[in-house]
């Protein structure tokens, strides 16, 4: 199964199959940067005295142009434009699992609640399944 979303009939004479909603939803997760953010957080975490919050927060803005680099070449394809909606989604779906997970935003005293990630995370992921890329 390719990583690109599949929207168009023209796509599907190699034998696939056009991409339905719940597969939109699965392709827009960036799970390999997830896991690997997760590992990441982990390890910084086990260090009390590194910069635990100087580190997140850079992991996390290296990690937001991973994403769209990681994305971007995982969707890549022969005489096709590069997928820019799917790696915007996708890089912003990095994003909303980092602030469900906690990672740097946990940091931010007062404003941030575990409730407010994981109902964001739901949300989200359910209204990005909606979003139907052009190219």
């Amino acid at each position: 199964m390719s990583r690109r979303i599949v929207t168009k009939k023209l796509d599907t004479t190699t034998g696939t199959e056009l991409d339905t909603y719940w597969d939109r939803v699965i392709k827009y997760i960036p799970s390999d940067i997830v896991a690997a953010w997760t590992v990441v957080t982990a390890l910084i975490n086990t260090d009390p005295k590194a910069p635990q919050n100087a580190l997140l927060w850079i992991s996390f803005v290296i990690f937001i142009l991973v994403t769209a680099l990681w994305v971007w070449k995982q969707t890549s394809e022969h005489n096709k434009p590069p997928a820019i909606s799917q790696i915007t989604v996708s890089s912003f779906s990095f994003i909303v699992w980092v602030f469900a997970l906690g990672g740097p935003f946990a940091t931010l005293e007062g404003f941030y609640r575990p409730l407010y990630g994981s109902l964001g995370l739901v949300v989200y992921s359910l209204i990005a399944g909606l979003i139907v890329p052009k190219e």
